[in-house]
């Protein structure tokens, strides 16, 4: 029976890894519920925790993980200012040029289009595709960032696009609707 050898170990490790873990929780209900978990795991094992050379030092790194986990799932939850929380709601200048990105990407030449929307948008592999363009690799790469910069280009013109002095979006203002303003 796969289960004799479980309920062997079970026997001779349950109290000792019980005490292990209520050092480290302080808390009995948490010690128990872990133990518990543990010894489901020990019996998800059936046949193969018979071939454990030593069931003990598995039962007790089993213990250690499901510690690590317990610590991770139960980080403390700090409340918020309300101010704060209206400041996450903001979105970063860069995510507000989604509308101008596609305005401009639409008006892009076909090639440049599909190689940003395929690599940079739908994350295809610059070797995939160029392998589908029937191009090489540094060709592909070489479109990739032609079209990039007369993306910027056209983004900077239409958008009215600044950046920072480190090279990220600070502002722009977006193109009217009809596209005929800047």
């Amino acid at each position: 029976m796969p289960f004799d050898c479980v309920l062997a170990a079970w026997q001779a490790h349950e109290r000792k890894l019980r005490g292990f873990l209520l050092r480290r929780l302080a808390d009995p209900h948490l010690a128990d519920d872990l133990l518990q978990e543990l010894f489901l795991k020990s019996l998800r094992q059936g046949a193969n925790f018979c071939t454990i050379e030593n069931p003990r030092a598995w039962l007790f790194q089993v213990a250690r993980n499901a510690l690590v986990d317990h610590a991770r799932l139960t980080h403390p939850q700090v409340e918020l200012s309300e101010q704060i929380a209206a400041q996450e709601d903001l979105r970063a200048p860069v995510d507000e040029l989604d509308a101008c990105l596609l305005r401009n990407l639409a008006e892009l030449a076909a090639d440049d289009r599909e190689i940003i929307e395929q690599c940079d948008l739908q994350g295809v592999k610059q070797q995939v595709f160029a392998h589908k363009a029937g191009l090489s690799l540094p060709a592909a790469k070489a479109r990739l960032l032609r079209a990039r910069k007369r993306l910027r280009e056209a983004l900077t013109r239409n958008c009215q696009v600044r950046f920072d002095d480190t090279g990220r979006v600070c502002c722009h203002v977006p193109r009217d609707p009809a596209g005929t303003g800047a």
